[in-house]
């Protein structure tokens, strides 16, 4: 049973999640829509904007995850993270989208670094804080995050509906809601007695020689190779999905607002995901959820080449939920199982987040124009068939086994070894 003083942290900390995900659904689930219908670019042009948002992303997220894990459980960055959300609703109306019209490599790189420092290592940030957290207090990551994909959920069935009208109503209520997410982590309150060692933080705080040391683990590449061949052709394929699918209908805007429905449906997958995937993960381990959840990705890209329909496409695309649901609980856990507790959330961001945003810089401008020049549903396809052979290799790159931790026998001063 929770005892009270963890309830209320756990109903505070989910209810920033919560937040995150109302603004990021609000604005940024419909951004390459806003990018081909408000900003009129091409493919090829939504391409490179996306490249260029991941090469600020690549610099930022490993700066945000030094700074995390030096941090520990104090709440600084994520402060600054809510102050530059709720800037969006000016930013975008009133620097972004003049910039692009009339700058538009002025306003691509001005963009880049606006959307990084607010949302690309914004959500990285609050992912790993709040496993963090939850480490720290006794509950499951995705028990938290759960309620980031319910916040998800409740928004996209009107989003598209709200878009329709006019972007800025989205901008101006993701602004507002930024606010309160501030005021309600203001109002969350960390003990000194949290931020020493622990399970979770490090009496040793994290230098820069300890980043160098990371880098220098094959574990780490190997976990790279695994990011490089699937989470990164996952991410791209997403970039421009609402646009595939808005090619369904007769008119952009019966698209859009049928888009809404199908995250608000999608949202609802993953936050049930989100409750029993941990049951999942714990009883086969994370490397085996990480290989299933590499098939299940290609497998449904594949189909998805094969729609026909706006009604096939509605049928595939929420298994997203779920895929995304496995990939994060897996990843956490695989970190915390492999790596040093001083560097979980460094790995996370530059691990994880930063080296998806690798494969963005050098990938999203060419798939782009493979969408201009062969269509989306064959790109898709290929897409699924390069998901699915990396998730065969990876079965023998991954590091399957748990990190190995030694205590001392009171009773006979052994030393004992326990699997984490």
């Amino acid at each position: 049973m929770m005892i009270s003083g963890n309830r209320s942290d756990y109903i505070k900390i989910s209810a920033f999640m919560f937040l995150f995900f109302v603004v990021w659904t609000m604005s940024f689930s419909l951004y390459a829509i806003w990018l081909g219908q408000h900003a009129t670019l091409t493919s090829a042009q939504i391409g490179a904007v996306f490249a260029v948002n991941g090469a600020f992303a690549v610099v930022l997220k490993p700066i945000y995850g030094y700074i995390t894990d030096k941090l520990g459980m104090k709440k600084y960055l994520l402060y600054f993270v809510a102050v530059m959300s709720s800037l969006l609703m000016p930013f975008f109306t009133y620097v972004y989208h003049p910039l692009l019209l009339s700058h538009f490599y002025i306003g691509i790189a001005v963009g880049a670094l606006y959307l990084s420092l607010a949302w690309y290592a914004g959500i990285g940030v609050s992912e790993s804080y709040c496993d963090r957290f939850g480490r720290l207090k006794g509950f499951e990551f995705g028990r938290i995050r759960m309620w980031g994909s319910c916040g998800a959920a409740m928004t996209a069935s009107f989003a598209g509906i709200l878009f329709n009208i006019s972007p800025v109503i989205n901008f101006t209520i993701s602004s507002i809601v930024s606010l309160v997410m501030l005021a309600l982590l203001i109002s969350i309150k960390i003990p000194a007695s949290d931020n020493i060692e622990n399970a979770v933080v490090s009496k040793k705080k994290i230098s820069l020689p300890d980043v160098g040391d990371l880098l220098k683990q094959g574990n780490f590449w190997r976990f790279c190779f695994y990011v490089a061949g699937i989470v990164w052709v996952m991410h791209i394929a997403e970039q421009q999905f609402p646009r595939y699918f808005v090619s369904f209908f007769n008119g952009n805007k019966q698209g859009t607002s049928w888009y809404g429905y199908l995250s608000t449906v999608q949202a609802i997958v993953e936050f049930i995901s989100m409750m029993t995937v941990p049951w999942l993960v714990n009883r086969i381990g994370p490397y085996k959820t990480l290989i299933a959840a590499g098939l299940l990705i290609g497998t449904r890209l594949v189909i998805s080449g094969f729609a026909t329909s706006a009604i096939m496409i509605a049928f595939i695309k929420p298994f997203y939920g779920l895929e995304n649901a496995m990939l994060l609980i897996a990843v956490f856990k695989y970190i915390a199982d492999n790596f040093d507790k001083r560097v979980n959330s460094t790995m996370y961001l530059i691990g994880y987040q930063c080296f998806i945003y690798v494969g963005t810089i050098f990938v999203s401008a060419p798939i782009g124009a493979l969408y201009d020049k062969i269509g989306f549903s064959k790109a898709y396809f290929i897409m699924g068939a390069i998901i699915i052979f990396f998730s065969l290799v990876s079965t023998f790159v991954l590091k399957n086994e748990k990190k190995i931790e030694c205590r001392k026998d009171i009773s006979t001063g052994s030393t004992l070894q326990e699997s984490k």
